[in-house]
Parts: C-alpha cells; structure tokens; sequence
C-alpha cells in the first residue's frame, strides 16, 4: 500500500510506514468519500462512501491513528492513487445507442464541419459540464494533495523532523512546462515552419502530434524539417476518425499499426485524437510515453481526469497529463482570448510543483487574435522560466527525467543523503518537514 506514495517522493522506504486498519473495507464496494473537509477521493473505504461525487460522503481523516512510528489509514493509498488517474471513478456503462450514432455522424462529417457548426454541436454536447462537481475544475489535484496529506501524517507519526527525498525537476527546477501541437489538417502541417519561428523567437522549443495514416501526408521532408530545428514529431492516433477505442479487436489492430508508426517515425511519444483514452488497453502499444489523459475532462467529449499534475506510469508506459484547456476550447468552446484561465491554471499548477502542459494546435492560429494569445502565453512562460525557474523542456526530455528520477535511490551519506542513479548529477535532495502544522520543502 506504500507503493505509489513511495513512488511519488522518491523517498527511503524506512521512513514510510502506512498500515491499512483493522476494520477491513475489502468487503465494500468502492465510493467516493473525504479525506478531511476539502479533499474528495474515490475507493474503498468501508460503509458510508457515497456512489456519486456530489455527495453527502464521510471524512475519513478522523480515523487515521499512530500506533507506535506507524500511520494506521482506513484505506489504501495507491489503491486510491491508482482509481483517479487510472478514471475508475468514471461511469463505464454503454453509450446511449443515440449518442453512439450522432458521433459517428459527427465525425464522418467533421473534416467538412467549418469550425462554427462544430463549436454550436460542440455546445450542446458538453452542457452542464461547469456544474460538474468532480474532477475539481480548473485543476485538480487530488492525488497530489493526498500525497501531502499523508506526508503530514508520517511526519507527525515518525520520529524524524524532516524526510528526505527526491525533487520533483532537474537542477531543483521549481515545475515543468511543455508545449505540444496536434496537426489536424494539411493547412496546420503547412503552418508549422511559422508557428516553430514564433516558439523560437522566445527559446522555446515544442512536440508536434501528426495523424499517420489519414486527412493529410506528413512526409519524411515534412517531419525531417521540424526535427532539424530541434523540435519533436510524435504520432497523433491513427486515423483521428473517434473510432480507435470502439472494439477491443478493432482496437489490437489499430495499436499495431501506431505501433509501426512509432518506430518508422522515431518518436518516442503519442496522443490519441480528442484525447479518447481506454487506460486498460493500453498493454497493445509500445511507445514511451503518451499524453491523453487531461487533468480535468470537463470540456472534453469523453468525461474525467487523471487529478493530478505529475507524471505517472501506466504499466511501462509514462503518462505526461494534459493539465491546461486546450487552446480550442478556449477560443470555441468557452468563446475568449483572455489570458486569464491559462494564467489561473499555471500558478495553481506551479504552486503544486507540477507539470504544465499545452495543447495548442496550428489549425487553430489561423486568426490575428489566436495568435496573439498563444504569443502572449508564451511571453508569460518565458518570464516564469526567468523568474520562477520553470523548467520548459520537450515532452521526450521530461519522459527521460521521469524514467531516470524512477530508477535513482537515496542512500546515507554521513550526516546526509546522497542519490544514486543515471542522471543523479542533476538530481537534487529535498526536504518534507512541518512547519506551524504546513508541509513544507527545502533542499539539502
């Protein structure tokens, strides 16, 4: 049960010792329930947790007790970890057959769709989502603050004022940022010379998603070109149709061939087309990473979230969560070129240490008034990068730290600690200690 805790922090196992409680919640069905009053989780917890996320639940934090150094908890950490970025909160009953048969529609016309019928379909589709009580809307943070939550607790229960463990970023790095381009029309493939001069002229360099075998030919030239500038190329779905989770079988085949993809363009990443996403499936692909899980569905077709801002593995598979609104969402769906929610969601995301990513995608700048947007997003990265030492980094390098951070250990070094591993020497020791009661991090 101390697995996903140990995970997270990098931390010396001897100082992790959560034990799940006598009164055992194997027997219970899994339900949503609090973690003291502002901090909403989903699993198994024994009698009480509620079946929908709107409540009335129990908080469970009144249960937890110190028997000795242990921290005795009335539920299973990873297992609670595991239920939320995994989605197993998420209602996997049927499609309505209606539904099922205005997507199909949907995405048979949708290339001949201009983009204002598509935003008024669109509309309709999503109502409602702003009165969605869980995943918390702009960003959550569930798993994270869990994670904290139980750091205060091993603290409070163990005999050492601080625990040590591994920093989060490179070079102590205060968050991460990355910024990703889905090309979804040949106009968007042919914008991509301008839109990498734009994210050159402020020293960031981006990932571009490109569909494989449909809509358009991303020629060898064509992606030989972005990566001589040192941007990145990954694969995009297949089709990008909204049919590549329909079957299982379907589905085997169509995980091949992005398969063969994969290795015919050297990417090392993939993100599904309109962030579809089956967590179970994902056994069939062989790339690195991928980047289609978001943070908070809201305002995409398919509902949920992964309720967290840090990367996490799926089996051998690293997931880079897509934590902001998507760049058409913000200029389609909810009708603004407002800096303003981009801007929120950062800082909620650096105040948690985390990961920043971007959809942005190039069919999209196709307006004065989008572009000035995302050059302004940029500008605003670029300053945090100075003045908050945001680290903005290619989704294949933050892939690489992630892997390296997982396999590197702490180990005493005489009065300190010392971590061992490829890639140690931009790794750094930190810090958990209480403060007036608050967690808090310092380096070594």
């Amino acid at each position: 049960m101390n697995y996903a805790f140990l995970e997270y922090f990098r931390c010396p196992e001897q100082f992790v010792k959560f034990q799940l409680s006598d009164k055992e919640s194997n027997g219970h069905a899994s339900g949503y329930f609090r973690f003291g009053d502002d901090l909403v989780c989903y699993g198994k917890v024994g009698a009480g947790a509620s079946t929908t996320p709107g409540g009335p639940f129990p908080d469970v934090l009144g249960q937890v007790r110190n028997e000795e150094t242990h921290c005795v908890l009335p539920f299973d950490p990873t297992e609670i970890a595991n239920n939320l970025r995994h989605e197993r909160y998420v209602d996997r009953a049927p499609v309505p057959g209606w539904k099922s048969v205005v997507r199909k529609v949907y995405y048979s016309l949708r290339p001949a769709l201009p983009v204002s019928i598509r935003r008024h379909l669109q509309k309709q589709w999503l109502q409602g989502w702003d009165k969605k009580p869980f995943p918390r809307w702009p960003v959550d943070l569930t798993v994270d603050r869990l994670f904290e939550r139980l750091m205060l607790l091993m603290l409070h229960a163990s005999p050492q004022s601080r625990i040590p463990f591994i920093w989060f970023w490179p070079e102590g790095k205060s968050s991460c940022s990355i910024m990703t381009h889905d090309v979804e029309t040949l106009a968007g493939l042919n914008f991509a010379g301008e839109l990498m001069d734009i994210n050159d002229s402020y020293g960031i360099k981006s990932s571009f998603q490109v569909i494989p075998d449909a809509r358009y030919v991303a020629s060898t030239e064509a992606r030989s070109s972005i990566e001589k500038r040192g941007f990145e190329v990954n694969v995009h779905d297949l089709k990008h149709d909204g049919h590549l989770f329909d079957t299982h079988e379907q589905f085997v085949k169509s995980a091949a061939r992005i398969n063969e993809f994969i290795h015919q363009f050297g990417s090392k990443g993939y993100r599904s087309g309109v962030l579809y996403r089956n967590l179970d499936w994902y056994t069939e692909f062989k790339f690195s990473y991928d980047m289609s899980v978001p943070n908070v569905a809201h305002l995409d077709p398919q509902p949920g979230g992964c309720c967290t801002v840090m990367p996490y593995f799926i089996g051998d598979i690293l997931e880079l969560p897509v934590t902001t609104t998507q760049d058409y969402s913000l200029f389609h769906v909810l009708q603004t070129f407002s800096q303003d929610l981009w801007k929120d969601q950062i800082a909620r995301i650096m105040r948690q240490h985390g990961l920043v990513s971007f959809i942005v995608h190039p069919d999209y700048l196709d307006t004065i008034e989008a572009k000035n947007t995302y050059k302004q997003l940029l500008h605003h990265l670029s300053t945090l990068r100075e003045e908050k030492d945001l680290w903005i980094g290619l989704p294949r390098d933050v892939d690489a730290w992630w892997r390296q951070r997982h396999q590197m250990k702490l180990v005493p070094d005489g009065s300190g600690w010392r971590i061992e591993g490829a890639g140690s020497d931009r790794a750094r020791v930190a810090y958990a200690a209480l403060q007036n009661n608050e967690l808090t991090y310092t380096f070594a």
